[in-house]
């Protein structure tokens, strides 16, 4: 149940920050480019200078493969000289969703420099010293290395309003002293994840942007133009599995990111020649069902063994769950395949949404009423 205070979001948001500075000796703000981090980018400056404490310490994880309008805003933020920038264009791994033959994206691979997307920045950080090459682990590595031993608060743009499985994480537990919206990254260290704007909607965020003239990545008109709801609107990493869809309408958006993105990686060209049909949008019209389709992808298409077993296992794990749910099950573990989604990224997002998470939640009482 939602309790509206008599106090709007800006402020609160603002109440929050003024809060963490104080709380915290390292304050640093989480960039991806996207519209939620730049709001919170904006934040953090204005408190930044009330409290001065510039530099404002800035962290971007750079994947490679990224949208030009992405680096373009990350490079305004990063060349503000209110800012200390902490830019990582270092060598890790994230799971390519478009190709069999090219499992992963090799980001700042050193030896294909010639094939990078572009150049490196002179003042990045280029030295992967941090324990692990991948995506996931890295921002708890990189807190843990450059901020040992150092007091530290990771503030990021995430809201509760995108998944019913956010809004629970951010209203419930503490994170630190009693207040919910955040994650403990390593509480013997004292480094937090928090997230400021947990309680607004996407109408606050633009409202935002809009009212105060900010700069935002404007990859987000070429979505809006191409017609994108926009809970579809994503400017993440462009092989990720939750937004391979962008490469449908990229070569009209950026044409020269379209040639520099087929040229770096397999899998991108093939993808959008074979359709939205093939990404499950409509049924194949030689197959009889997409319980037919489904099973023909898994076998025809997953070439790896040990990524086909845990399609199966997860596959045959949903069954009792979501069975009721028949082609809309279908179609969601069709998307999988096809994305190469087999650390079921895409397949869980899915099952904590919609009519999906209903099913889950009545199995869960099913399952409580046996015991």
């Amino acid at each position: 149940m939602r309790i509206h205070l008599n106090h709007n979001v800006w402020d609160a948001a603002l109440e929050r920050i003024r809060w963490l500075f104080d709380e915290f000796p390292n304050v640093v703000v989480n960039v991806s480019g996207g519209k939620d981090s730049t709001v919170v980018y904006h934040l953090c400056m204005i408190v930044a200078k009330e409290k001065n404490r510039l530099p404002l310490n800035v962290l971007f994880l750079d994947q490679e493969a990224e949208w030009q309008g992405t680096i373009n805003i990350i490079r305004e933020m990063m060349t503000n000289p209110d800012v200390k920038p902490y830019w990582y264009q270092i060598p890790f791994q994230i799971q390519n969703a478009l190709s069999q033959e090219d499992e992963w994206l090799y980001c700042w691979d050193v030896d294909k420099q010639d094939e990078w997307m572009r150049p490196k920045e002179d003042y990045s950080i280029h030295e992967n010293v941090y324990g692990t090459e991948r995506f996931k682990d890295l921002f708890g590595a990189i807190l843990k290395t450059d901020f040992a031993g150092l007091k530290t608060v990771n503030v990021c743009g995430v809201r509760a309003q995108e998944s019913p499985t956010r809004l629970a994480g951010l209203t419930n537990g503490n994170t630190y002293k009693g207040r919910t919206w955040g994650k403990v990254r390593d509480k013997k260290q004292e480094h937090f994840d928090m997230y400021p704007i947990y309680d607004w909607g996407y109408v606050d965020v633009w409202k935002s942007i809009l009212d105060n003239a900010w700069s935002y990545n404007h990859i987000y008109d070429a979505q809006y133009q191409h017609g994108l709801p926009v809970n579809k609107m994503r400017v993440s990493n462009l092989n990720h599995e939750t937004s391979i869809e962008s490469l449908f309408y990229m070569q009209e958006a950026e044409p020269e990111t379209w040639a520099t993105l087929t040229a770096r990686l397999k899998g991108v060209d093939a993808f959008t020649k074979l359709g939205r049909g093939f990404y499950a949008k409509e049924l194949p019209f030689m197959f009889g069902s997409w319980k037919e389709y489904r099973d023909y992808l898994l076998e025809k298409l997953i070439l790896n063994p040990d990524w086909k077993a845990a399609f199966t296992k997860h596959f045959e794990f949903q069954e009792p769950i979501f069975g009721k749910l028949g082609d809309k099950m279908y179609k969601a573990q069709v998307q999988s395949i096809v994305t190469n989604d087999w650390e079921m990224t895409k397949l869980k997002g899915w099952e904590q949404s919609g009519k999906a998470l209903i099913e889950y939640r009545a199995h869960r009482r099913r399952k409580n009423e046996l015991v």
